[in-house]
């Protein structure tokens, strides 16, 4: 199924973060990326892909198979976890859901952190239910080496062994919960590496203003705890699985040849739902952007509990549970009624081609050239072993193309003479729109509105050269009247 995804250019965060702090731990052996923003992540990720490069070579199907494998570790454990659970047969629904829900599937191929984490935190809980607390522990240390917000799971571990109740005595079960701490160990360790090389515990100023204290606001809590609650149980049709789930729940237990059809125990739900709590409030908290990959290793459980109660209260459940497949499956290809980000479906795959397009259109018309742009292209264009671009392009950066923005790249003009524009942020049609929810969210989320191409073209007194769009997506590439002082005068023209 991924097949056709394998061979595209890094995307987005890949090419701005996870790419390059791979490409510099294989080639200046740093844990701490140097050509890239230093975002504090933990190093196993970047250094599971440096081995990865370094054996197969600098290409992006590299990392995309790379990525899968651990994809493939995730749904094992998914598997695993559910056959203990329930039925072998619940198991497999749950684990097909979960490799086709939009967002795991898109995350599956994508060089993100976000995956690696997920996939040792899904081993570490399937340990933890199988009551095999010291391996658990190693893989959770693996989680935490992946990305640092997966030490959110054995925190939460440690409130329900508190919180629970049982016959285990009292110093018993803070002996239990204590072991929970073990994976702190390594990240504080990392920590206080990064500390040393670096002077600070976390990524750089800009980093943690974005994702820490930028975030740290009541006001901005409140919507995010809102939009989180919607990304676990609503967003890309999973709203389909909980409200099937929820009316199912009127119906009385199945009782077949072998009695009454089991459930998962009521308290690996309440632990399960503690863990979904803690993800859902942490991310809350802190996360400058609301990327619902961030509740990667949570989407899993919400499909879990959704197919065993579909499987006990529905005599014929095979054919919701086969519904609520087909419906993961078409929110690949199909935008929902609300905005999302292109990571969420394969529109992401629209936004790479788009970029590539460019790219080409630059190598052939403008590669002697000055080129103003926004990140990320502004790492597409500057750095080959992403698979835009074959030879690195002079660049002259800008946040986006905002109205702000492009009034200060016209007072630059004399600085390029090519302008790349593209659309920051995917502009999917919502069918109900709000004034005040686009207010809240250039307030608190960093929203914002790209000028359109036409529009900014002619602001800028340049001319459309290149302009391809698909769905809510366009780039554009402008060529100005004026000549770039900057270009070199005899450089000739392609």
């Amino acid at each position: 199924m991924h097949a056709p995804l394998l061979r595209l250019p890094f995307f987005w965060d890949e090419a701005g973060f996870y790419i390059p702090a791979a490409y510099d731990l294989a080639h200046s052996h740093t844990l701490i990326a140097k050509t890239t923003i230093d975002t504090g992540h933990p190093p196993l990720s970047a250094a599971y892909l440096a081995v990865w490069f370094t054996l197969s070579g600098w290409k992006p199907a590299v990392a995309r198979i790379a990525m899968l494998l651990l994809a493939a570790f995730a749904l094992t454990n998914v598997f695993l976890l559910a056959r203990r659970l329930t039925r072998t047969s619940v198991a497999v629904a749950t684990t097909i859901a979960t490799a086709v829900y939009p967002i795991f599937f898109v995350q599956s191929s994508l060089a993100h952190a976000d995956l690696t984490a997920a996939a040792f935190t899904l081993w570490g809980l399937r340990l933890y239910v199988e009551e095999r607390v010291w391996p658990s522990q190693f893989a959770f240390c693996l989680a935490v080496l992946s990305k640092e917000t997966a030490i959110i799971t054995p925190l939460a571990l440690i409130v329900w062994e508190l919180w629970q109740r049982g016959p285990e005595a009292g110093r018993s079960r803070i002996v239990r919960a204590s072991t929970n701490l073990i994976p702190a160990v390594p990240l504080v360790l990392w920590l206080l590496y990064h500390h040393h090389a670096t002077g600070r515990f976390f990524g750089n100023a800009e980093f943690y203003q974005y994702n820490v204290t930028g975030a740290l606001s009541p006001p901005r809590f409140l919507l995010a705890l809102a939009q989180r609650i919607w990304h676990l149980f609503g967003t890309m049709n999973m709203l389909a699985l909980t409200a099937a789930a929820g009316v199912a729940m009127f119906f009385p237990p199945v009782k077949d040849e072998a009695g009454e059809r089991p459930r998962i125990a009521i308290p690996v739900q309440l632990m399960f739902a503690l863990i979904m709590v803690a993800h859902v409030v942490a991310f809350s908290l802190v996360g400058g952007a609301l990327l619902t990959r961030y509740l990667l290793p949570v989407y899993p459980l919400v499909i879990l509990i959704g197919m065993s109660t579909l499987h006990r209260r529905i005599g014929r459940w095979e054919w919701p549970a086969a519904l609520m497949v087909i419906f993961f499956v078409l929110g690949l290809f199909f935008d929902p009624p609300y905005r999302i980000a292109p990571e969420d479906n394969l529109s992401y795959k629209d936004f790479i081609e788009l970029h590539y397009r460019a790219a080409q259109f630059l190598a052939q018309h403008e590669q002697n050239n000055v080129i103003l742009s926004a990140w990320p292209a502004t790492d597409e264009l500057t750095r080959p072993y992403l698979g835009y671009a074959h030879q690195p392009f002079q660049v002259l950066p800008v946040r986006d193309f905002d109205v702000e923005e492009l009034f200060r790249a016209r007072q630059m003009r004399s600085q390029y003479q090519v302008a790349y524009l593209f659309s920051t942020k995917y502009e999917s049609a919502p069918w109900i729109k709000s004034s005040l929810w686009e207010k809240l969210n250039r307030q608190f989320f960093g929203y914002h509105r790209d000028v359109a191409p036409e529009l900014a073209a002619e602001f800028l007194r340049g001319k459309i050269v290149f302009l391809a769009r698909n769905k809510g997506e366009w780039v554009a590439i402008v060529e100005m009247e004026q000549p770039s002082r900057v270009a070199s005068a005899d450089s000739p023209r392609d």
